[in-house]
């Protein structure tokens, strides 16, 4: 598992002080109004940043770093992610999983058969939706059909006679 998790993608600057733009990559906006501290992901490491001040906008949200002073600042960040460590990632309920753990995991049924790794999830406002080998199956995230989450192995488990009921196989 990812030690950090995107919250957001910085978009552009906000303004001339250097405040960022942040379009979300989760669910809950209000989570950013509790960071005093985030991390800004580059390729081969994380910077630890402050956070002075944050703004909740209809669909993204607007970031003050203590770190970013000016409108070059801001630039020089655009197209980063911002990031939260897991000691500070909103905690989910039981049966829920951040996307990013999905992601790569291998998928088998209940009878052994195996089916690729999950390539994609979707939100579709009712149900999530995982993709596995980027289109052979396609399956609701749904509590009935999962059988078994195992993070550490890096796989999942659809219960067979269900995946067989909902899954939508490609050929």
């Amino acid at each position: 598992m990812k030690p950090y998790l995107r919250i957001g993608c910085i978009v552009r600057p906000h303004g001339v002080q250097g405040a960022l733009k942040i379009m979300p990559e989760t669910d809950d906006l209000s989570r950013f109004r509790s960071l005093d501290q985030a991390y800004i992901e580059y390729p081969d490491h994380y910077e630890a940043v402050k956070i002075l001040e944050v703004k909740i906008q209809s669909s993204s949200v607007v970031v003050r770093l203590e770190t970013c002073g000016s409108v070059e600042d801001a630039l020089a960040l655009k197209g980063r992610f911002l990031c939260v460590d897991r000691a500070h990632a909103v905690k989910l309920p039981e049966g829920s999983y951040f996307i990013c753990d999905l992601m790569d995991c291998d998928v088998y049924d209940t009878d052994g058969a195996y089916y690729g790794k999950i390539t994609d999830v979707y939100s579709t406002g009712a149900n999530d939706v995982y993709e596995i080998e980027h289109g052979k199956l396609s399956v609701p995230a749904l509590s009935k059909l999962i059988s078994a989450v195992d993070f550490e192995k890096n796989q999942i488990v659809f219960h067979a006679d269900i995946l067989r009921e909902v899954g939508l196989f490609e050929d």
